[in-house]
């Protein structure tokens, strides 16, 4: 990460490490100490700008909970809500704990019940008589911050519905800010909320208690009042500052059991799902409309990969449409309905994530694979000829098998690799540039002994690269790096001699 390599190059500009030597002009002495120096002022040859992309995934923290801005877990109610209140099901003692059933507990005296006539989205709805509320805990807030946020509901029976809610950061009516609903209507509306905290902690709740009448709650959001277009303020800055020219998404292991159609639409009314590849619930909140404005936002050229796991070619072909289509094409006029009347040209489209492993979900053998390849890279191209497309590649077999059967259906072809800690210093740090070695080596050998490959210029995407072995701190494989990590990523000034 570019941002993470300044910082380490500034804090150990005036160090000396003892390291073997990377490299030197001339080499020291046989029997002098190993050293490094690092000079932060220097400025070595320019890299190609593509080389520290990024890429996002549905999993653990990072959209939800880190991009996106929503503060509340399954806020659309997809776990039933039961008197049982047992929350979290994984990392539970930790500060980013994973929700495995509903996180909203009852409070009052009624029984919430589950209603599946006419559900405001997904399954159910959630019934809740006079009396009784839903409470939320674990909230992060800051003193003096505002949030803002909505509520959707319909009363449920003939005595007018009044509801009141409550952010609260301890007890008391000096702890909380509420806001009052009268008249509640008898078909769904979106109620706008606002409070202020009034103190800096981890543990606030928002508590949500019907006082009269009997109400359906449809769906609740809450999130911080200087969220940008319902992204976080604090992580776009970060993330913009960061220069990334690419960001790939959706996946990762999650694309292959993800219906894109499920990510576009009114947000309120997108199904919430069960995460396909990880833990949790998948909201749907941050669809293609929010990734591509996200994109615009941080100034990033936007990389879509499309679901060759349980997907299919039309599929596919569908999505370049909505993305890239015309207003007068059937998904093209779907985008616009949607807010968007310009196209996005998103040109980079990754075909498939990984669809070498037994883990991910569609696998299947590389003589069938390479059919679905080419099947959904051609289907996709008669929408538009003009996209690059990243093949999903493992140098071996898999990838020259792909490059025998499918040089003329790709562009480019990913490759991917996580290493392990070693306990020697250079070893260790020597991993990551030793595997793209590695990898490029593969391709040049691949390049002169296959026919098929002659006149063509298909190059290495490393679309996915990094030590994968620290502590996962920040929630589900959410891990911690260290200094010895970067050291890997940062690249010399001068060239390494051979050994």
């Amino acid at each position: 990460m570019k941002t993470r390599h300044a910082i380490l190059l500034a804090t150990l500009a005036t160090l000396t490490l003892n390291l073997p030597v990377l490299g030197a002009d001339p080499p020291p002495a046989a029997d002098a100490p190993p050293k490094i120096t690092v000079d932060a002022a220097r400025v070595g040859e320019p890299m190609a700008p593509e080389i520290y992309s990024q890429f996002i995934e549905h999993l653990g923290r990072c959209i939800y909970g880190g991009i996106w801005a929503e503060m509340l877990e399954d806020r659309k109610f997809y776990h039933p809500i039961t008197p049982e209140f047992h929350p979290y099901r994984s990392l539970a003692n930790t500060p980013f704990p994973v929700v495995g059933a509903s996180p909203w507990q009852i409070v009052g005296n009624g029984k919430v019940t589950m209603s599946t006539d006419h559900p405001f989205v997904g399954r159910h709805t959630p019934l809740v008589p006079a009396d009784t509320g839903l409470r939320q805990g674990d909230l992060g807030i800051t003193q003096g911050k505002r949030y803002t946020g909505y509520v959707w509901l319909k009363s449920a029976g003939t005595e007018a519905a009044q509801v009141k809610l409550e952010l609260a950061w301890g007890d008391g009516e000096a702890a909380c800010k509420a806001v009052t609903l009268e008249r509640i209507a008898a078909d769904y509306q979106r109620y706008p909320l606002e409070f202020a905290a009034g103190t800096t902690t981890d543990k606030a709740s928002l508590t949500l208690r019907v006082v009269k009448g009997s109400v359906l709650i449809g769906t609740v959001s809450l999130m911080p009042a200087d969220n940008v277009e319902g992204l976080r303020a604090d992580t776009l800055a970060l993330l913009k500052d960061l220069q990334a020219p690419i960001f790939r998404w959706p996946g990762g292991n999650f694309v292959s059991g993800y219906d894109w159609r499920d990510g576009i639409g009114d947000r309120d009314r997108r199904p919430p799902r069960t995460n396909p590849a990880w833990t949790g619930v998948e909201h749907n909140d941050f669809g293609m409309n929010e990734f591509i404005r996200f994109c615009q936002l941080v100034k990033t050229e936007p990389w879509i990969t499309v679901n060759t796991g349980f997907g299919d070619a039309h599929s596919a072909a569908a999505q370049l449409e909505y993305c890239n289509g015309a207003a007068d094409t059937v998904w093209g006029a779907r985008r616009v309905k949607n807010g968007a009347a310009q196209p996005f040209a998103v040109k980079y489209w990754g075909i498939g994530n990984e669809m070498f492993g037994g883990w991910q979900l569609g696998y299947m053998k590389l003589d069938h694979y390479i059919l679905k390849q080419n099947w959904v890279a051609d289907t996709m191209r008669q929408v538009d000829p003009s996209i690059i497309c990243i093949a999903s590649g493992c140098a071996g077999p898999w990838s020259q098998g792909m490059l025998k059967k499918c040089a003329n259906h790709m562009n480019f072809i990913a490759e991917h690799f996580y290493t392990q800690e070693r306990p020697d210093l250079l070893a260790h740090v020597r991993q990551i540039p030793d595997n793209i070695r590695s990898k490029a080596e593969f391709h040049r050998n691949m390049r002169k002994e296959l026919p098929q490959l002659n006149g063509k210029d298909i190059r290495i995407a490393m679309t996915e690269w990094n030590y994968w072995y620290g502590p996962h701190q920040f929630g589900e494989l959410g891990t911690r790096y260290f200094v010895k990590d970067a050291t890997s990523w940062a690249r010399p000034s001068t060239p390494r001699p051979s050994m």
